[in-house]
């Protein structure tokens, strides 16, 4: 493989496959409800224990140097087949606390599918890297919605879904494994050292590109993971006839939309600069979580493109915040530092996905996506710091973390 185009093709179409195995239990989780008799609290818990999951595996993955040390081709296919293996268990699950050790299970190997997959992107470009990385996360993001359209068209609830997104990563894993090769713009390796994770995070530009990215998650997951129910209410509460099914398809394009948003803001990002695409996108996405409280209830002709241009805006800005990334820290320890982005990130989406439905429990859904807006803000603050020392092009060097590195290697 010798052509950039070609590499990202092959990358785009393993990280929607492998990155599908997410969402698959909250795709039914209506049928799992039913089954054990959950709460709709309990239910999230099928999508937060797999932030959890990831949150371990980044974590421990960032301690143990893997996302710098391991070749990134090996981590994504052995990752990416653990999880298919997890998540396909959920088939055969008698109980509840087993569903959740396995989706536990499926978010930890995922943390080996959704950095190095970033990280291989960006060795095949160097100008275009935010259009390139935008490219992998929006293919995701589509991945991530994949679900909810197996559910929409395949009979049968559990069984199908479950299954088809397993054999999709499992084709992921045999896709990169066997033809996927990095770029020349691969990042440099150094030997393992414990103290690289702290010499990453005492650089003042990490630090401000994760508050940014963390602003953009408090908002991202809870959104992909409520946007369902609230779209059952609204319609309930305005009276509207409407199909499960259809609910299903909005869902899985007001999530999918954002791959478009994802290739909107790669082009963007490399034309006006990472930070000035990422605070409009942001605060674009942030208008929109606090208009959902006064569409709610009315006509699906306002309801749904609000939807579409938040799933839209939401997701826009993502990759930016890793091509930051891969700007500011040193290419030794590009893999650690988005490691360490993406576990902070998860972490703190599992208080929101649980936050929302506690809200729309105490006063139903109508304002309770509003919380969100909160995200989009501190984001906002931290980039716009950010930006100057950009602009001044005082991202600290190699040497600058090398000088700070007092453990082995």
């Amino acid at each position: 493989m010798k052509r950039p185009a070609s590499a990202l093709v092959l990358l785009a179409i393993a990280e929607l496959l492998g990155m599908s195995l997410w969402f698959s239990a909250s795709a039914v989780s209506d049928e799992f409800r039913a089954m054990w008799s959950l709460s709709q609290s309990q239910a999230g818990w099928l999508t937060t224990v797999v932030q959890l999951g990831f949150v371990v595996g980044t974590a421990t993955a960032a301690v143990l140097n893997l996302a710098d040390l391991v070749p990134a081709r090996r981590y994504f296919a052995t990752a990416a087949a653990f999880g298919a293996l997890a998540n396909a268990a959920l088939v055969i699950t008698p109980d509840y606390r087993l569903a959740l050790g396995l989706r536990f299970a499926t978010g930890f190997f995922l943390a080996g599918v959704y950095p190095p997959g970033m990280k291989m992107a960006a060795t095949w470009f160097r100008r275009g890297r935010g259009l390139a990385i935008g490219t992998v996360v929006g293919a995701l993001t589509v991945g991530k919605a994949a679900p909810y359209l197996m559910r929409a068209w395949m009979p049968g609830g559990i069984v199908p879904v479950v299954l088809s997104v397993s054999a999709g990563a499992i084709f992921a894993s045999v896709l990169v494994i066997a033809t996927y090769r990095d770029g020349p713009y691969a990042f440099s390796r150094r030997p393992f050292s414990w103290d690289l994770v702290g010499s990453v995070l005492r650089q003042r530009e990490m630090r401000l590109a994760t508050g940014g990215y963390l602003g953009h998650m408090w908002e991202l997951y809870a959104f992909w993971t409520w946007i369902p129910a609230f779209l059952a209410a609204s319609v309930a509460a305005g009276g509207q006839a409407i199909s499960e099914t259809a609910v299903s398809f909005i869902a899985f394009f007001a999530i999918a939309v954002g791959g478009v948003g994802c290739l909107w803001g790669g082009w963007v990002a490399d034309r006006i600069g990472y930070d000035r695409l990422v605070i409009r996108a942001m605060a674009v996405s942030g208008i929109c979580a606090l208009l959902t409280g006064l569409v709610f209830g009315s006509t699906l002709w306002l309801v749904v493109p609000l939807t579409l241009i938040w799933g839209f805006f939401v997701i826009a800005d993502s990759a930016q915040f890793s091509a930051l990334i891969t700007e500011v820290v040193p290419a030794h320890a590009v893999g650690t530092a988005l490691t360490i982005q993406t576990s902070l990130g998860f972490l703190l989406t599992m208080l929101t996905i649980q936050l929302v439905p506690a809200l729309a429990e105490v006063g139903g859904w109508r304002w309770a996506f509003a919380i969100l807006t909160f995200g989009p803000m501190v984001g906002i603050w931290s980039i716009a710091r950010l930006a100057p020392r950009l602009r001044r092009g005082t991202a600290n060097s190699d040497q600058a973390i090398d000088d700070s590195h007092t453990g082995p290697g």
